[in-house]
């Protein structure tokens, strides 16, 4: 099962970052449209989730009431919806190997919200962890300003920068509040409460994307940026709903590894795909792999198996 989740993090992950890049590389300038996909795809999973729900399966209901239950749905799907706007101003402002870098700084945060939501240990190897990604986070801040860009102005790689370290932060908090969930919430955890919480969220924020899109009049512009994507209008449409089915592949196994293991092994599975990303992003969209991106990307993969490490042991 393990293993099952983490090729579903490092694929879908992986995928749906190189398919939002290249959505606004395109010609795409939605930020509600590239945050709706994030969450849309979790209506795949309505009709399994009903016949689960119909099958004779055990009792596995929270031990409060079912407005408490509600409430976790709604107050976590508002939260992802928010988190995925903060992920998708970050992906169009910077460049995408800039982007997962950033992404990475995720795992230093889950650390310490293990250690005070879920009395995870805090070791010397974690410590350790969380200085290296905070040290990588901090070199791509101070060449923000070097950085050359010929979509974004400086202003605004900044504000992408603060709002994928937010978003990074959020995530992490996200997953130990999940984890804590179903630690505390429910009598006895099986898959059917993991795809329950799972698109039941996201059905949430879905909706509250969707609401976000008519309230910002981007659904205006939608028609027009379909016909001028500069790949097609087929091209357009297969970019979204790849991407929305690539992104609830990974969040499926994100979900499936708090369940099985926790939100730390999650979040260090999730930050395996960083050397994927800046490679691809590379090739396909010639970003440009400088001497301080490198050094970063060299101070996060000596991270991650530090956090592996205190996993592990």
């Amino acid at each position: 099962m393990v293993g099952l989740m983490t090729f579903f993090v490092l694929t879908g992950q992986t995928v749906a970052t190189i398919l939002g890049r290249f959505y606004y590389d395109q010609g795409g300038d939605s930020k509600w449209m590239a945050t709706l996909v994030q969450s849309a795809g979790s209506l795949l999973f309505l009709l399994p989730l009903l016949l689960l729900s119909s099958s004779n399966s055990p009792n596995t209901s929270i031990l409060y009431s079912l407005t408490s239950k509600a409430a976790i749905y709604i107050l976590f799907g508002i939260v992802i919806a928010s988190d995925n706007l903060m992920y998708s101003y970050g992906l169009l402002f910077l460049p995408v190997s800039t982007y997962s870098l950033i992404c990475a700084t995720q795992l230093a945060f889950n650390a310490v919200f293990s250690y005070y939501i879920n009395s995870e240990k805090l070791t010397a190897p974690i410590l350790n962890s969380v200085v290296l990604l905070t040290f990588s986070a901090a070199l791509l801040g101070l060449h923000a300003g070097s950085e050359p860009s010929v979509h974004v102005s400086g202003e605004k790689y900044t504000l992408g920068f603060i709002l994928t370290l937010a978003a990074s932060a959020l995530f992490s908090l996200l997953l130990s509040l999940m984890q804590l969930t179903f630690e505390k919430f429910y009598k006895r955890v099986t898959f059917r409460v993991v795809l329950e919480l799972q698109t039941y969220t996201n059905f949430i924020a879905t909706c509250t994307s969707v609401v976000g899109l008519f309230a910002s009049g981007e659904w205006r512009s939608l028609r027009g940026e379909m016909e001028e994507f500069k790949k097609g209008t087929e091209a357009y449409v297969m970019t979204l709903v790849w991407t929305a089915i690539s992104w609830q592949v990974a969040s499926v196994g994100l979900v499936g590894l708090v369940f099985v293991a926790s939100s730390l092994l999650a979040n260090m599975i999730g930050t395996l795909a960083l050397p994927l990303v800046p490679i691809f992003a590379v090739i396909f969209f010639h970003d440009r792999l400088d001497g301080v991106k490198v050094m970063a990307m060299m101070v996060c993969t000596m991270g991650v198996p530090l956090i592996h490490l205190s996993a592990v042991s």
